[in-house]
């Protein structure tokens, strides 16, 4: 195996041997006891020649064949959301192309697929008001539908700028949701994952945030399947959990506490909307299969070793997530590049990534291990942390 000389916290380097991939024994079928979303992240075409700041292109093939991994795993897709680079690289012009091909694909492998609507095709200012905000979420959630996607109704940067109260949430949502053919998931994210949004609902108080939430689910409840909440905050979610009607499901999008989110309590359980099951995916599917058998040691073993991986990739800021999650299937062979639409794999240090890699090898995560290693070792060595001669193996 290949050692690595890695870049400590301490402005030292300290060396590394990876060498601990795990053997995920997936079996075929969908999951029975839970639904669980894997949200997706894009591939770049790293050819492109355009300023990746301002006009970055997709690598349709890789970005395609990653969510037939993801597919193949008994998963289902979420696209066009925060993993993909929703509004943070990814314009609604580019979302529509994924939407419109992913959901073709998913159509071809008999994968589930929902997918992002939200009003990203405008710009948060004083020049936009709540009906441009309702005609663009009109305009996407039947794009979305028209593509026999699930929709995904997603936060609004917009709408967090031109509310004037709660009242004006529970209308937009209501008249939306009145408009759907079939129920949607909604998503609330939290300002930690976009500080745009941060006052959702029309307030800053967690407590009278989320009664307008529940207010706008029960008033609607049969066009809504359920609610995807990403506050990192296990206590809350579970509280909201016990309050939503007896037929829309929790999906948590909790990437720090989500083991024990979606393993539940005697009072019930949550299902899974998450982006750190684009990097544990194998690990994810395993442990959901074995929690369909009964097997909560093997469920909690599995997924365990994972938590610190996700921790570290969604720390603060915990916006550039996406840069840990891309890194990953570079890791791993999905891609052939570390190169990122809106130039994001600039997001994270490379300390950042070093530790990401050994917390990745620890949790068995590395399918090839000297893959991974010659991968690693080209970033150290670009990032000016000299390693000795490559790995020859394949690239």
């Amino acid at each position: 195996m290949t050692l690595l000389k890695l870049p400590s916290k301490n402005g030292g380097t300290f060396e590394y041997r990876a060498g601990n991939a795990g053997a995920f024994s997936v079996p075929a079928g969908q999951f029975k006891s839970r639904v669980a979303f894997s949200a997706a992240h894009v591939v770049a075409d790293p050819f492109a020649h355009t300023d990746p700041l301002l006009h970055s292109k997709i690598d349709w093939e890789d970005t395609l064949a990653y969510r037939r991994h993801l597919w193949s795993l008994g998963l289902s897709v979420a696209d066009a959301m925060d993993t993909a680079q929703r509004g943070m690289g990814l314009n609604w012009g580019m979302a529509k192309e994924l939407i419109k091909r992913s959901s073709a694909e998913a159509k071809a492998v008999g994968g589930r697929i929902a997918c992002g609507a939200g009003t990203d095709q405008l710009l948060a200012g004083p020049s936009v008001n709540l009906a441009d905000v309702e005609a663009a979420y009109k305009e996407q959630c039947e794009f979305v539908e028209k593509h026999d996607a699930q929709i995904i109704l997603m936060a609004s940067r917009a709408l967090a700028y031109c509310a004037q109260g709660p009242e004006d949430y529970e209308r937009i949502y209501a008249n939306i949701l009145n408009q759907v053919s079939k129920p949607v998931i909604l998503h609330w994210l939290g300002d930690m994952f976009d500080p745009a949004l941060k006052g959702y609902w029309g307030y800053k108080n967690l407590d009278d945030a989320m009664e307008v939430c529940l207010n706008v689910i029960w008033d609607n409840k049969d066009k809504v399947d359920g609610i995807k909440i990403s506050l990192l905050d296990a206590s809350r979610e579970i509280e909201m959990r016990r309050l939503l009607p007896p037929e829309v499901k929790m999906y948590t999008g909790d990437d720090f506490n989500y083991p024990e989110l979606i393993k539940g309590d005697k009072e019930g359980y949550s299902h899974a909307l998450l982006g750190i099951f684009d990097a544990i995916a194998p690990a994810a599917a395993a442990a959901l299969h074995a929690l369909d058998d009964g097997d909560v040691g093997r469920y909690d073993t599995l997924l365990e070793k994972t938590v610190p991986l996700s921790r570290h990739i969604f720390q603060t800021p915990t916006y550039s997530y996406k840069t840990g999650i891309v890194f990953m299937a570079y890791l791993n062979g999905h891609q052939s590049h570390f190169r990122m639409i809106g130039g994001a794999e600039s997001a994270r240090s490379i300390v950042h990534l070093s530790e990401l890699f050994v917390l990745a090898d620890q949790a068995g995560l590395l399918v090839d291990p000297d893959l991974a290693s010659d991968r690693m070792k080209s970033v150290l060595n670009v990032s000016g942390i000299r390693q000795e001669a490559q790995y020859s193996g394949k690239l």
